[in-house]
């Protein structure tokens, strides 16, 4: 067992910044004695002074051999990891690494159809093929949930030369799949399963949370220790476990997707939020779900507000478990939209939530939160539910559904993969011409974020009609110029 009150890298760096010496080396403010007066009032003289380099007591992220190497065996550790690696560009970089570790241009990797956009940027990097497996869909709920086990195992019987699994698990919203079926079906056929478990950093350290996916057979996973525990924004990790992942290869591809550059004061953060986990997570975890509960409790008696709870997710087969701390609340009974609830609670009533949707608001509750945000976020929700008591539902149900319900087959390929379609030639056409051509962009609605349309796909009259429902009912489309027009093969 290692000394988990240990925090290596933000003791060496403290150390550093406090040590009085004549600094000839990037970043050019000098440890903020030439920042930006109005810089340094907002960020302290402190933490200018510990903007710090890879100074030799500070060790080299790429190359590992003192105070990093410290920090990341403990988190190992702390994480129930066999090596763990720190990541400052966050785990964008993480999850296009994972790829680029795993495949080799052309080779297949199954990917859920409502994966992040970083892993299309990571097929675009690799020249991988995904073979996309739709996630189930509840229309009742509006939400996507899990993957079925049983349509990755279709599609490994279609597709044996498949050389990855990747799951996003949990969700935005909370909602995991069967991690340890899938990771089953995995590894019978020799490949390794990656894991999405950006907003699951917290899982490992309290018996009331899903189990994390390594604890369940996952071979290489992606967290974003900052989305819910104590690290700054920007900071996550990637954690291994077995050897169906080529370590060598992965510091490799770390190298290409990482900085040269990293930040000192984020990979510190890293340290500190493991330490805080590794000695107090339970405590601290107990008393955010206890606030958590409190909270589902009492919105969930506000009129015309549905808070979406663990039953009525787990009835769903794709759907092993709900993180707790993640609550979902469907406001459409208001008639109101997600986008002009959350608008009304940001801008008149002093809470903001972290996801709007065209249906629900997503908050995610952690260690920050006190009793004082519960009340406020209670009370604002009971002021909107009131001001909205007499305005009947006219809220549209633009079907998310038409991205995820549209692949009612196990599994669907592009026409051509996301790199072949980043390099190739290239025209812009209007709405009608744009329809049966192969699109050069990722397209992504927001809500839910989820991609419309991956880069290299053929663009069909459901995708177009649903980017454009979404942005006349207050949502916005990135990539491209869509839904006005479109960037396609030429």
């Amino acid at each position: 067992m290692l000394d988990q009150s240990q925090t290596p890298i933000l003791s060496a760096l403290q150390a550093s910044s406090r040590r009085p010496h004549a600094a000839f080396y990037a970043p050019g403010h000098k440890r903020g004695q030439g920042a930006s007066p109005r810089l340094r009032d907002l960020l302290g003289a402190a933490a200018l002074a510990a903007d710090l380099p890879e100074l030799p007591e500070l060790d080299n992220l790429f190359a590992p051999e003192g105070v990093i190497l410290e920090a990341q065996e403990l988190a190992a550790e702390a994480f129930g990891a066999e090596q763990t690696y720190f990541l400052a560009n966050g785990s964008t970089c993480g999850i296009e690494a994972a790829i680029l570790a795993t495949c080799a241009p052309g080779q297949k990797i199954i990917v859920p159809r409502n994966a992040h956009r970083s892993v299309i940027a990571g097929l675009v990097l690799s020249g991988a093929m995904p073979i996309f497996v739709a996630p189930e869909y509840s229309a009742e709920l509006g939400l996507a949930l899990g993957v079925k086990a049983e349509a990755i195992a279709t599609t490994l019987a279609h597709h044996p030369d498949t050389h990855a699994v990747l799951l996003v698990s949990p969700t935005y919203h909370g909602i995991c799949s069967d991690v340890g079926a899938i990771a089953s079906l995995a590894h019978h056929h020799g490949i390794p399963l990656l894991i999405d478990e950006a907003h699951g950093p917290h899982f490992a350290f309290h018996p009331d949370l899903p189990a994390p996916a390594l604890a369940l057979g996952a071979d290489l996973v992606v967290q974003s220790t900052h989305k819910v525990l104590g690290a700054l924004s920007q900071a996550a990790m990637l954690h291994t476990k077995g050897d169906r992942v080529d370590r060598d290869r992965l510091q490799a591809a770390l190298q290409l997707t990482q900085s040269t550059s990293p930040n000192s004061l984020l990979l510190a953060s890293l340290d500190a939020a493991r330490n805080q986990m590794a000695t107090e997570g339970k405590a601290l975890l107990s008393n955010t779900l206890t606030l958590a509960q409190h909270m589902r409790m009492e919105l969930a008696t506000v009129f015309n507000l549905r808070v979406i709870d663990k039953p009525a997710v787990t009835a769903f087969s794709s759907a092993s478990d709900l993180d707790l701390t993640r609550l979902t609340v469907d406001v459409s009974g208001l008639g109101l939209t997600g986008l002009e609830a959350d608008e009304i609670l940001h801008e008149e009533l002093g809470v903001t939530v972290e996801l709007p949707e065209l249906r629900h608001l997503t908050l995610i509750v952690s260690l920050g939160n006190t009793t004082e945000d519960g009340q406020r976020c209670i009370a604002g929700f009971q002021s909107l539910a009131k001001s909205c008591a007499n305005q009947r539902s006219t809220v549209a149900t633009c079907a998310q559904s038409s991205v995820l319900d549209s692949a009612n087959a196990s599994f669907t390929l592009p026409q051509v993969s996301p790199r072949e379609a980043f390099f190739a030639p290239t025209e812009t056409v209007g709405i009608e011409a744009a329809v049966g051509r192969i699109s050069a962009d990722t397209i992504s609605a927001y809500p839910p974020g989820i991609p419309t349309i991956v880069a290299g796909e053929v663009i069909g009259e459901g995708a177009i009609a649903h980017l454009t429902a979404i942005k006349q009912q207050g949502g916005y489309v990135t990539g491209g110029n869509a839904p006005e027009a479109f960037r396609v093969l030429a």
